[in-house]
């Protein structure tokens, strides 16, 4: 007999415990697993765009790095095109995944990720939003995986006209979702879990 959609209910949040590396990074942690760790390439070949890499640590409320965070994106690639069966506006990279996943250097607690800075993806309504990055944020304690996005500094015109940025009502708060540019292709993007410093977090 089929159960009605009502009965199956959505099983409760569990934070990510002590293991989550064990899970998700095998590799990480010393177990040798699939020839590496899901999400730690998001270049396959030669890319389109720019290669940039995306560095960052995760902090506490008392601006102390978390050594045991996961940290997981998603994006468009240089062309705004995501590597999905639903992606209709033409052929996304072949060479580029659009997802990563990152666990936390276990001394300094930084996450890296090698990528390409994504290009701009049309708003529902058309207006095009600035290039941005989702960002998943996952450790022991915390009970329901945060949501972020990671924009970039250097990309003031598009991020002045971006349909969410524009709708955040404490726009000085919006420097906690832009990543720095520090050179050579490299950006920083802190987040912070609490705090004066505390980054904007998206209900998803």
């Amino acid at each position: 007999m089929v159960q009605k959609l009502e009965t199956l209910r959505e099983s409760p949040s569990q934070t990510a415990g002590p293991y989550v590396h064990i899970g998700c990074t095998p590799n990480f942690t010393g177990i040798a697993l699939y020839g590496g760790d899901l999400g730690s390439a998001m270049k396959t070949g030669p890319v389109q765009g720019t290669e940039i890499t995306i560095k960052g640590t995760v902090y506490d409320g008392t601006g102390t790095a978390l050594r045991d965070a996961m940290v997981e994106i998603w994006q468009a690639d240089a062309a705004g095109l995501f590597a999905s069966a639903n992606e209709v506006r033409g052929q996304a990279d072949p060479n580029f995944t659009g997802w990563g996943r990152s666990p936390g250097d276990m001394e300094t607690g930084e996450f890296t990720f090698d990528t390409v800075k994504p290009g701009q993806v049309p708003w529902p309504d058309g207006r095009m939003q600035a290039p941005h990055i989702t960002a998943w944020v996952v450790a022991r304690g915390i009970n329901i995986g945060l949501h972020t996005r990671i924009y970039f500094a250097d990309e003031t015109s598009a991020n002045a006209t971006d349909p969410i940025l524009t709708r955040i009502e404490h726009q000085n708060r919006i420097p906690t979702l832009l990543a720095q540019p520090e050179g050579a292709g490299t950006y920083r993007f802190d987040i912070h879990l609490q705090g004066p410093k505390e980054t904007i977090f998206f209900d998803i």
